[in-house]
């Protein structure tokens, strides 16, 4: 075919030329023997990788399908190939064309055929990757638009051509100049790294939290450790990947530590505190504390930068760690001690007082979630009021009066049916008014 392109702009005198080589190509294919000879072997190959497939398949999902339920190790691995059982097809199909295109290349000295459809079986491979088992959003539009269109061009045999002109074109950064080629390896094997890391960080963290016999605070501290150690690891990949040299970050580095020096001393302060009530395990989640403000609740979640504390009105409240560190905390809970607390009360003046605390001990006593260690219940006479004698009981529970569990509560009932039983008298305020005249008449 001659065409007169020279009035026309160089875009579309390069893309005609492509055509023309592909027609020539197509042209060539179509009145060679040894072309329909590899078309044949293309579709004997997909025929056998079809049937093997249709056998295989079910197997390797009987195989690979654990235990409802389970979630050990060797689970997890049989869930995370489980999810690849698609690509058997077109990866045998694939493996049955490599072996066609030896033979092919041994009997007629020539293969482009056959090598045309291996790669086209691949780019299928890529496609159901893509819409059937990748899930993450991100991962999926960066198959969508990269690794498929990557892949097409791999199939055209325009691959190399393609990287080469990439490889061409500069993308500047100050005094920094990148490929796009370089860039786009990077946004490919920066998102596979992290996706990757974040994958392996789910399961070890998921792992370290079902080890019962470490606290819960050395259970968090090894669970960031491993956070910090995949990323880390992912990230100097990522730069031996894209081709920046790690001596290049000193400058990044420094200004890091200036940055530090001057503006984020609170939060440099913030995570070091962390780190450090991770170590000592001060305070931990399900903790119930009270700071030196007199803010107090139950611990529910913990971050590097802060710990979440919610009271007893349902309210979340971010806590620095600086703050469990330099100010005086009181952890009630202190994983599980337990703790002791007061009911007063009062009787009448006609009340033989002799008898309360035995009558009361013993009310008290039978809550079923009143400790007799470190000590029973105890009455104690505490004053002589105006209105009535005055007691106070003291209890230990091993939990906090939270509200949720009320034990000061449920302990006044008890201290009310004990008196009520025993005909003892709970006095009302009492006050003497003493009237005087004005004068004698």
């Amino acid at each position: 075919m001659n065409f007169d392109l020279a009035s026309q702009p160089q875009f579309i005198q390069t893309v005609v030329g492509y055509l023309i080589q592909a027609w020539d190509i197509a042209a060539t294919w179509l009145l060679s023997p040894a072309a329909w000879s590899q078309f044949g072997l293309l579709v004997a190959a997909f025929l056998a990788s079809w049937l093997l497939n249709k056998r295989l398949r079910p197997i390797l999902e009987h195989v690979l399908t654990p235990e409802e339920g389970r979630e050990s190790i060797l689970a997890t691995v049989r869930r995370f190939f489980l999810v690849f059982v698609p690509l058997l097809l077109p990866l045998l199909a694939w493996a049955f064309t490599g072996i066609g295109e030896q033979m092919t290349r041994a009997l007629f000295g020539s293969g482009a055929v056959i090598a045309f459809g291996k790669r086209v079986f691949l780019l299928l491979a890529a496609r159901i990757l893509v819409q059937e088992i990748i899930t993450d959003g991100f991962l999926r539009v960066l198959g969508k638009f990269i690794l498929l269109p990557i892949m097409a061009l791999y199939a055209l045999g325009m691959l190399d051509l393609a990287t080469a002109r990439l490889n061409e074109m500069t993308v500047s950064l100050g005094n920094i100049e990148f490929t796009l080629m370089a860039v786009i390896r990077g946004v490919i094997a920066g998102s596979i790294l992290f996706w990757l890391g974040r994958w392996s960080n789910d399961q070890t963290g998921s792992y370290i939290q079902k080890q019962d016999d470490m606290r819960p605070a050395a259970r968090q501290l090894a669970s960031k450790a491993a956070e910090i150690g995949i990323f880390g690891v992912a990230f100097l990949l990522l730069m031996n990947i894209v081709g920046i040299p790690l001596t290049s970050l000193a400058v990044l580095s420094g200004a890091i530590g200036v940055g530090l020096g001057f503006g984020l001393q609170k939060i440099a302060s913030n995570y070091i505190s962390g780190v450090i009530l991770l170590l000592e395990g001060q305070a931990t989640v399900g903790d119930y504390v009270e700071l030196d403000n007199g803010m107090a609740g139950t611990i529910v979640q913990t971050t590097a930068r802060a710990m979440i504390m919610e009271t007893f009105d349902g309210r979340w409240i971010v806590v620095p760690n600086e703050d469990f560190i330099t100010t005086r905390v009181i952890n009630y809970s202190d994983q599980g001690s337990s703790n002791r607390y007061e009911v007063p009360f009062r009787v009448s003046y006609d009340t033989d007082i002799n008898k309360i605390p035995d009558i009361i001990e013993t009310a008290v006593a039978k809550h079923p979630e009143v400790l007799d260690t470190p000590f029973p219940p105890d009455c104690e006479l505490r004053n002589f009021g105006d209105s009535g004698v005055e007691f106070a009981v003291e209890f230990w529970v091993n939990g906090i009066d939270d509200g949720r569990k009320k034990y000061t509560s449920d302990v006044g009932f008890l201290i009310w049916n004990a008196l009520k039983e025993n005909n003892i008298q709970i006095p009302l305020p009492q006050r003497v008014i003493e009237m005087r005249g004005s004068g004698e008449t």
